[in-house]
Parts: C-alpha cells; sequence; structure tokens
C-alpha cells in the first residue's frame, strides 16, 4: 500500500494517495489535493518522496502549515500518524512502509469499548471538526463538565483508552494522537461529532 493522506475537511474524509514524488496541496484546481477553504492559500504546501521518506514543506502561505501542533519554517519528515493541519483541514500521514507491515483493514479494527469510553471519545474529538486552526482535542476539564464526571474519572477513562489504542506514556500529544486513531479506526464517526442541534 502506498503512502497516502486521510484529508478531513467540513465536508467529510476522502483519501488522497500520494502517487508520484511531488504533491501539491492548495486551493486551486491545479493542485493534487484541493482544499476548498478561504484560509488556505492557493499553492499551500508539497508533499515530496526522497529515498528516506516523504517530506512536507510550507510555501510560503499566508496562514502556515502545522505538524503535530507546531508550525513548520522548513521541510519536515512526515511519520505514520503525523497529523498535518492547512487552514481549517486535518490530513493524517498514513505509511504502511514505515510500519514494517502491510496494512490490512484488520490492523485498523478499532478496540472494544464500553459504552462510556465511546463517549468520552466523541466528547473528546468533537472539536476537531471545527474550522479554528488551533483546534484541538477536548482537555480533561471540558471532558468532566460535558459529561458530568470527575476529572479523576475522566483521566482513568482516558488511561484505559491509551492502552486499548496502544498510545504509550512516553509519546507526546497523546489526546491530540489519541483522537486521531479514534477516528482512523472508525470508533466515532463526523455523524458522531456533530454537536445534536446540528
Amino acid at each position: 500500500m502506498a503512502a497516502e493522506l486521510e484529508v478531513w475537511t467540513v465536508n467529510g474524509r476522502t483519501r488522497s494517495e500520494l502517487a508520484g514524488d511531488r504533491v501539491t496541496i492548495g486551493k486551486t484546481s491545479e493542485n493534487d489535493i484541493v482544499l476548498d477553504d478561504s484560509t488556505v492559500s492557493r499553492l499551500h504546501a508539497v508533499c515530496e518522496r526522497f529515498a528516506a521518506g516523504w517530506c512536507i514543506t510550507d510555501l510560503g502561505s499566508s496562514n502556515g502549515t502545522f505538524l503535530n501542533g507546531e508550525r513548520i519554517w522548513a521541510q519536515q519528515r512526515l511519520r505514520h500518524g503525523d497529523e498535518v493541519r492547512i487552514g481549517g483541514n486535518r490530513l493524517l500521514f498514513r505509511d504502511a512502509s514505515q510500519l514494517g507491515q502491510t496494512v490490512t483493514e484488520s490492523a485498523d479494527d478499532c478496540p472494544a469499548l464500553t459504552p462510556r469510553e465511546r463517549d468520552v471519545l466523541v466528547v473528546l474529538c468533537r472539536p476537531l471538526l471545527a474550522r479554528d486552526l488551533f483546534t484541538e482535542p477536548a482537555s480533561i476539564k471540558e471532558l468532566a463538565a460535558e459529561l458530568v464526571v470527575s476529572e479523576a474519572a475522566v483521566k482513568q477513562h482516558l488511561t484505559n483508552l491509551y492502552d486499548k489504542f496502544e498510545i504509550g506514556a512516553e509519546r507526546t500529544h497523546r489526546r491530540t494522537r489519541l483522537a486521531n486513531e479514534a477516528i482512523q479506526r472508525g470508533a466515532v464517526t463526523i455523524a458522531d461529532l456533530r454537536a445534536p442541534d446540528e
């Protein structure tokens, strides 16, 4: 399986295979990946394949390109599971060759979840649909308030979910990685994330 970008926009999710050695991202139709978003530049960023793997470069865009929450100022290496933010869009980088195995549908299976764990994931992921460039998953305090439980209970649920989704304690941005994994594996869907009044 070739490397790909899983592209999340307000219109839903699509997958774009990274074919060739250069894939452009931007607002105009001439790009390989077109993002219909006023906060995206005409030619915003480019992904390029090198012998060692894929890299992403911002092409002097107005609003910047963010890799795992940090604005990039130079070419950056992409690793399986990385999140790129361009405008109000999230692009998740997938590369089976970095896993040392062939990705199959069963590899992405969602672990067994309790109803409460699923509730935690829905609330955790809901802010990611926002078009704000700096949106992050819900905080522990926000989770506790929306689920009407203590922060200690939320922390325990998150600990269980980190284990189930195999997100180790040494990883940074654990809530972001958990949210990405939950969406990628189908534990929550866009329909789940929409507020009840939408």
